[in-house]
C-alpha cells in the first residue's frame, strides 16, 4: 500500500477515535459538574449493560473475573469504543456525514442509557454535551485533515500529497490537543466527584460504641495459622459484589432516611439522629448469592445498627403490607419479605458502622441495612435514602428481571463449605497434612463437617468455637497422608441437622429464583517432593 494511502487511513482512524474520546471525556466532565456519576454517558452505558446482561452471563463473568468483572466491562467497552471511533473515521474518508451521523447515534446510546438510570432529567445535559463536542471535533478534524474537501480516494491522495507542510502539522497538533483535551476532561470529571469529601466525613463520625455490644470472638474460633480466614473480615476486604460502576458517594451530614409507603405517617431521620440512638452490635456472616462452590464472596463482620423494625414502628407499619422496598441513592432498589424482619428483630439492622468504624464508602457509607440469614439481593441495600412499606406488587430492581422476592421461593443461604488449605494444585510435604476449611449457614449455624480424602470414609472434623448461629465455623483435619495426588472433599451440616446437597448446582441457576450454588467442594493437592 502506498504511503500517502496509509497516511490517509491512519488519519480517517484517527479522527474517529479522537472525536469518540472528545465525547466521552466532555460527558464525564458535565457529569462531575453537575455531581451526577450515573449522567456521564461511559458510566451509564456501562450500567445499563449490566442491567440487560443476563444472569448466566453475570455468573460467568463473577466467576472468570471476581471483583474485577466491572473493570473488566470498562476495558472491554473501551476497547470496542475505539474500534467504532476508528471504524467511524475510515468510512467517512471521502465525506464526513457518515462519521457525523454515527457519532450522532452513539451519543443517542449515551442519551438513552442515562435515561434508563432514572437519573434526575439535568443529568442529560452531560450526554447533550457529549454528542455536540463529538461531532463538533469530528467536523474540526476532518476539516483540517481534508482543507481542499476531497470527493474520491484518488483527490484525497493528490491533496495529501500536495498539502503544505504546514496543513500536517496543523493536523497533528489539533490531534494531539483533541486528545490531551480528552483525558484531561475525564480526569477533571473524577476530580470534581471526589468533591463530596466522604473520608472527612467518615473521619468526622469518629469512633462508634456500641450500647449493646456483640459477645466477644473466642480465640479459637479461627484457624488462621492453618489457613483459613481470620473470623471477623478486615473491612477493606469484605466482600462487595453490587451493580455500580461508580461508587455513590455521601456525605454523613447531607443523609437522611425517610420511611414512606404504607405506614400511618412518614418519617425522617437524618444520620446524626440514627447516630445517636442506642446502637446495637451483631456478629452477621454475609454471603452473596453468586458465590459458586468453594467461592470466595462469603465474609463476617461486626455491624452496628438501629434494628429496622424500632424505625419501621416510629412510622406505624399498615396491615397489609409484606415487604420492605429500600431504596438506594443510586436508584437501585430491593425488597425484604417484612415477615423475615420481624422474625429476625436485633439481627435485622439498619447499620451505619462495621467492626466499630463507620461504614467505607464501597459498602454502603453512611447508611445500609443488613438481615442476617438472607442473601443480599434481598435483604442489603447499600446507600440507603428510603424504606418504603409495600406489597409485592413493587418489584424492586431484580424481581423486575425475574428473580424471585418473596416466600416460599425464597430461600435463606444455603449450606455451604469450602477448603481453605491445602490450597488447589498445592505440593505439601509429605507425613501428617492438615486439611482445614470454612463452612456457613447464617440463621441455623454448623453443627458438624465432613472430610473425606480420595474415595475413603468421611470423617469428622474438629470444629472451631461456635460464636452465634449466623456466623461461619471453622472446621481441621489432620492425618498422615501418603505421597501422591490426591482429592479432598468436605459436607456440612447445619444445626438443625440438615446435610448440605451434594448435587453441583450453578449459583444462578436458569429459572426465576437465584437460588445459590450447591455442591460438595473439592480439591486436588500432592503430598512429598
Amino acid at each position: 500500500m502506498p504511503s500517502h494511502s496509509r497516511r490517509l487511513q491512519n488519519q480517517a482512524a484517527a479522527i474517529g477515535l479522537l472525536a469518540v474520546a472528545a465525547a466521552l471525556g466532555a460527558g464525564h466532565f458535565v457529569a462531575g459538574l453537575l455531581l451526577t456519576p450515573s449522567s456521564s454517558p461511559f458510566v451509564a452505558v456501562a450500567d445499563t449493560a449490566i442491567d440487560l446482561t443476563p444472569a448466566a452471563v453475570k455468573e460467568f463473568a463473577i466467576e472468570r473475573f471476581g471483583t474485577n468483572d466491572k473493570r473488566a466491562l470498562l476495558v472491554g467497552m473501551a476497547v470496542v469504543l475505539a474500534v467504532a471511533g476508528a471504524a467511524i473515521g475510515l468510512m467517512s474518508r471521502r465525506r464526513r456525514w457518515p462519521g457525523l451521523a454515527a457519532v450522532g447515534v452513539l451519543g443517542a446510546v449515551g442519551v438513552a442509557a442515562v435515561l434508563s438510570q432514572s437519573g434526575p432529567i439535568v443529568g442529560l445535559l452531560a450526554p447533550a454535551t457529549s454528542v455536540l463536542v463529538g461531532m463538533a471535533v469530528f467536523w474540526w478534524l476532518h476539516q483540517w485533515a481534508s482543507p481542499q474537501s476531497p470527493h474520491s480516494e484518488g483527490e484525497a491522495a493528490t491533496a495529501s500529497q500536495g498539502s503544505p507542510p504546514v496543513e500536517r502539522r496543523r493536523f497533528l497538533l489539533g490531534s494531539l490537543a483533541t486528545g490531551v483535551a480528552a483525558a484531561l476532561a475525564a480526569l477533571g470529571g473524577v476530580a470534581l466527584f471526589r468533591r463530596v469529601d466522604v473520608e472527612e466525613s467518615r473521619r468526622g463520625i469518629g469512633a462508634l460504641v456500641p450500647t449493646k455490644p456483640a459477645p466477644r470472638i473466642p480465640p479459637n474460633a479461627a484457624f488462621p495459622e492453618l489457613g483459613t480466614p481470620t473470623f471477623i473480615t478486615p473491612s477493606p476486604d469484605f466482600y462487595r459484589v453490587d451493580i455500580n460502576i461508580a461508587v455513590p458517594r455521601v456525605r454523613a451530614d447531607d443523609a437522611v432516611l425517610r420511611i414512606t409507603g404504607m405506614v400511618d405517617q412518614v418519617v425522617e431521620f437524618t444520620f446524626d439522629e440514627i447516630r445517636r440512638m442506642p446502637l446495637v452490635e451483631k456478629t452477621i456472616t454475609m454471603a452473596c448469592v453468586s458465590n459458586p462452590v468453594g467461592g470466595p464472596y462469603v465474609s463476617t463482620s461486626n455491624f452496628l445498627g438501629v434494628p429496622l423494625m424500632d424505625l419501621l414502628e416510629k412510622a406505624g407499619v399498615q396491615p397489609g403490607a409484606t415487604q420492605v422496598v429500600g431504596h438506594s441513592v443510586d436508584g437501585f432498589t430491593l425488597g425484604t419479605p417484612l415477615q423475615m424482619i420481624r422474625d429476625a428483630g436485633d439481627d435485622a439492622l439498619l447499620v451505619i458502622g462495621m467492626n466499630r468504624e463507620p461504614l467505607l464508602p464501597a459498602h454502603g457509607f453512611p447508611m445500609r441495612t443488613v438481615v442476617a440469614g438472607l442473601y443480599g439481593y434481598v435483604s442489603a441495600t447499600k446507600w440507603v435514602k428510603e424504606l418504603e412499606l409495600a406489597t409485592y406488587d413493587v418489584q424492586p430492581y431484580w424481581v423486575a428481571r425475574g428473580w424471585d422476592g418473596k416466600p416460599p421461593g425464597l430461600a435463606p443461604i444455603k449450606i455451604a463449605s469450602r477448603i481453605d488449605a491445602p490450597e488447589s494444585f498445592q505440593r505439601v510435604s509429605a507425613g501428617r497434612v492438615t486439611i482445614a476449611g470454612t463452612a456457613w449457614a447464617p440463621g441455623r449455624g454448623i453443627s458438624r463437617v465432613d472430610v473425606r480424602i480420595d474415595d475413603g470414609g468421611w470423617e469428622p472434623a474438629e470444629l472451631s468455637a461456635e460464636v452465634n448461629p449466623n456466623t461461619w465455623r471453622m472446621f481441621r483435619l489432620t492425618k498422615q497422608v501418603p505421597d501422591g495426588q490426591h482429592t479432598v472433599t468436605c459436607r456440612a451440616v447445619d444445626g438443625a441437622g440438615v446435610m448440605q446437597a451434594e448435587e453441583r448446582l450453578a449459583a444462578l441457576t436458569p429459572g426465576p429464583t437465584p437460588d445459590g450454588a450447591t455442591g460438595w467442594h473439592s480439591i486436588v493437592f500432592s503430598v512429598g517432593s
